[in-house]
């Protein structure tokens, strides 16, 4: 019993890990394209940048967006995915 529990924690929490990755990677493609207020597009800029936007912030802090050329690289969108997925492989997976 303790296992089929623990198999239904480890994978709840490897589903919410990859649905979180899903939408870090949406927020990264949509950030290539205008947002006019007001349109669907900015409702679902505004929630991706709702969700995200506390996991984003504090690495910002520790890691700026790169500049090239005239534009900005934001770097903590990978940085958020590796440590994820390490955390998803390193201690989640692990659990049964």
């Amino acid at each position: 019993m303790i296992l089929a529990s623990n198999f239904a924690l480890q994978r709840a929490l490897t589903i919410l890990v990859e649905i979180y990755v899903v939408l870090l990677v949406a927020r990264a493609l949509v950030s290539w394209f205008p947002v006019h207020p007001g349109t669907a597009f900015y409702g679902l800029v505004s929630l991706l940048d709702k969700l995200t936007e506390p996991v984003l912030r504090p690495i910002r802090r520790i890691l700026p967006p790169v500049r090239a050329g005239g534009m900005a690289i934001d770097l903590s969108i990978i940085v958020a995915v590796i440590a994820l997925e390490v955390i998803a492989f390193r201690v989640i997976i692990p659990l049964v």
